[in-house]
Order: structure tokens, then C-alpha cells, then sequence
């Protein structure tokens, strides 16, 4: 099996200067990151925070002030033609012909890449994402959940063995979001490898193998999402009391838990991987001292609660 990463990211920058002004903003700073082939990698980050441009660096639609990006073994500098043509792209803008017809857009898209017309390969396609019924259609016709399916039968159309989804489903209903999802979930059992960024934060929790937080233009976390959660996650454990307690029992002191809800509430806060076995501690020491208790609730934090102490904590 080869191993060897489908997308490697070396030191990249992007610095964007001012007219007139020795001010600058920096989009990416100094980033880092490999891609496994077959992998679904969710990049996760606020508005402004170097997404689309990382992207658009990855595309040839933004030149980087520095670093290097190599996919399939073609340093994209000076191999940028081998290397685009096994990528493909579903911006989060529609940027397509609004009276064109999806038969010809999506036809068109194929061409660009200087792939032979192949009327069944389209119509497969069509087909795949429910398409087929509106192949006559103009886009500007179309929904607007149809419409983003169109940007992703245009990025399809090549055959592209890896693929960006910048926002995929933005600004769609719950029903076409998780529908969405399911095709994402298909496209990865071809082998298609894709890059998703995203503002729902659940979107990456349901479907990706790997998270990295980027914020200010710096990759801060990059890592398995399941050890992303159980390294990073907190557990709290909410102890609903008999009778209220005007202070902790000194026994409980380790652990160190906080009353609340006058006296009535015991809290008790954890992070990390150990998390379980202080949980189970904590219960034996409250049975232990004769604690009598009304409630007892187990929180995990989710990778959402995640995503947001990374980037409200204070850059250094």
C-alpha cells in the first residue's frame, strides 16, 4: 500500500501588501500539512483565518509569497498543469454561466482538462447527484441546493483523485446538508481523497478521519479527530446533591470540584485522556464519604467545544 502523503504543504505564506502602505496581512503563515491519499481531512477555522487561501494556493488561484506545495509528486512551482488536472474544486461561490445548461456546463468542465468527451461518464455523473431530470436546465433556473450540486458535478467531471470542498454546504437546509454528507461518504469510498473546510463544526465530527484548526493564518492543530478529541476534550460531571453542603468534603479536595446552585450542585472538571479513570475515581470517592446523591451526569465536550478554546485562546 503506498503511504506516501497525496498533498505535502511546505512552510507556505501568503502575505498580501497594501497599495501605497508598508502595512501588509498575513493570510498563511509558515503552514505545514500533508494529505493521505483516500483520507477525508476537515480544515476548520473562523471567518478570515487562511482557509479559502490555503485552498486557492493548493488550485493556482492565489500565487503564495513563499513555501512550497507538492501534489502527486509534482512540486506545483513548476509541474502545475500535471498536477491540476488530478484536482478538483467546488468553490463556495457560484461562480458558474447562469443560462448555460447543466449538460453543457458540466461537458465543458471535462474539456477544460483536456479529457476526451465521454457523454456516459457525464450522465453517470449527473445521475450520481440527482442531476439527470435537470440536465436541460439553465443553472439560474436551478435551487439553490441544486446549484451547489452543479459546482460539484463541475469539479467531478475530470476525475479528480483529490478534491476540495471550500463550504460545501453553505447556506442549505439540514435535509440537503446530510445529504450532502452521504455523497461525501461515496466519493471517499471511490477513493477520491477530499479537503473539506466548513463552520459546522458537526459536519467534521459526522464525516472526517483528521481535523486541523487553522486561526490567523497558522496551522495551530493537526491530528486524528477521535485523539483530537480524547487529548484535547473535557469531561464534566455534575453531581445533583441531597441536601446542600456549605463547602466541598476535604476528601474531595484532588479533585478539586466547585458547589453550585447554592450548595445543591457539585461539579467536577477533567481534561484530557485520563478522563474516564477520574471519573470512575471521583464515584468512588463520593460513595466512599456517603455522599448522598439525587443526580449524577456525565458531559464530554464535543469537537466543537474544542475548535473554540483553541481560537479564543490568546495568540502568543
Amino acid at each position: 500500500m503506498n503511504t506516501d502523503p497525496i498533498l505535502e504543504i511546505r512552510s507556505l505564506c501568503k502575505t498580501y501588501r497594501r497599495r501605497q502602505s508598508a502595512e501588509a496581512t498575513v493570510a498563511l503563515d509558515n503552514v505545514d500539512l500533508d494529505i493521505r491519499r483516500g483520507e477525508i481531512f476537515a480544515l476548520l477555522g473562523p471567518n478570515g483565518a487562511g482557509k479559502t487561501t490555503l485552498i486557492g494556493a493548493v488550485c493556482g488561484l492565489v500565487r503564495p509569497s513563499g513555501g512550497t506545495i507538492r501534489a502527486f509528486g509534482f512540486d506545483m512551482a513548476s509541474h502545475w498543469r500535471q498536477a491540476r488536472a488530478r484536482i478538483g474544486l467546488v468553490p463556495q461561490e457560484l461562480s458558474v454561466d447562469m443560462f448555460e445548461p447543466v449538460l453543457l456546463s458540466v461537458s465543458h468542465s471535462r474539456g477544460l482538462f483536456g479529457l476526451a468527451p465521454d457523454p456516459a461518464k457525464v450522465e453517470e455523473l449527473l445521475r450520481a447527484l440527482s442531476l439527470w431530470d435537470k440536465r436541460q436546465a439553465k443553472i439560474g433556473e436551478l435551487s439553490g441546493g441544486m446549484k451547489r450540486r452543479v459546482l460539484i458535478a463541475k469539479a467531478l467531471a475530470h476525475e479528480p483523485e483529490l478534491l476540495f470542498l471550500d463550504e460545501p454546504t453553505a447556506g442549505v437546509d439540514v435535509e440537503l446538508r446530510r445529504e450532502t454528507w452521504r455523497m461525501i461518504a461515496e466519493l471517499r469510498e471511490r477513493g477520491v481523497t477530499i479537503i473539506l473546510t466548513t463552520h459546522y463544526i458537526e459536519e467534521a465530527e459526522e464525516m472526517a478521519d483528521r481535523v486541523g484548526v487553522i486561526d490567523r493564518g497558522r496551522l495551530i492543530v493537526v491530528d486524528e479527530k477521535e485523539a483530537l478529541m480524547a487529548r484535547l476534550g473535557r469531561t464534566e460531571v455534575r453531581v445533583g446533591l441531597a441536601a446542600p453542603m456549605p463547602e466541598p468534603p476535604a476528601a474531595l479536595a484532588i479533585f478539586d470540584p466547585r458547589l453550585e446552585d447554592d450548595g445543591r450542585l457539585l461539579v467536577f472538571r477533567t481534561d484530557g485522556e485520563t478522563a474516564d479513570s477520574a471519573v470512575a475515581d471521583l464515584v468512588k470517592a463520593i460513595v466512599g464519604e456517603g455522599i448522598a446523591f439525587t443526580t449524577f451526569e456525565v458531559r464530554q465536550s464535543s469537537l466543537e467545544d474544542i475548535f473554540v478554546d483553541l481560537v479564543e485562546r490568546k495568540p502568543e
